[in-house]
This record gives C-alpha cells, sequence and structure tokens, in this order.
C-alpha cells in the first residue's frame, strides 16, 4: 500500500473546492450523478481516497438529515410497542 501523505493546504483547498463544486452540482440536478460526472472526477483526482469516501459518507448523512427535517420522521408502523 503506497503511504499517503497528509495533504498540503493548497491540496486540501484544492479538494474542499472540488467537493463543494460537486455537491452544489449535484443539489442542482436532483442528485443526477450523470450531469456531474466531470467534477465527480475532478473530486476524486483532487482528493485523498480515504477523504472520498468520507465525504461521500457524509454527504449522504447531511441528505438523511434534510430529508428528516422536511418531511419530520416517520416511525414505522410495525414498531411492536413494549
Amino acid at each position: 500500500a503506497v503511504k499517503m501523505s497528509a495533504p498540503t493546504m493548497e491540496e486540501r483547498k484544492a479538494c474542499w473546492g472540488a467537493r463543494d463544486e460537486l455537491w452544489q452540482c449535484m443539489d442542482k440536478h436532483a442528485e443526477d450523478d450523470t450531469k456531474c460526472k466531470e467534477l465527480r472526477l475532478a473530486f476524486e483526482a483532487r482528493c485523498p481516497q480515504q477523504w472520498v469516501k468520507y465525504f461521500d459518507k457524509r454527504r449522504d448523512f447531511l441528505k438523511y438529515k434534510k430529508m428528516l427535517e422536511t418531511e419530520g420522521y416517520h416511525p414505522p408502523e410495525a414498531a411492536g410497542k413494549s
């Protein structure tokens, strides 16, 4: 395995910038990846792979949280009452 050195400030900025552009694109196109392919590639090229994984998870989490805030949480009816 290749040991990755910590990204420099410049590299971090490039990564965050690429992430923000990708996320804005995804927001604009209702998560349609095909519309944001180039930004996705740029994001993956500019960020360390573990960051890509982390940010993808984080985005899913934030989307989920937002959905809960806008639609409210509806517990499944089938949950047995203890």
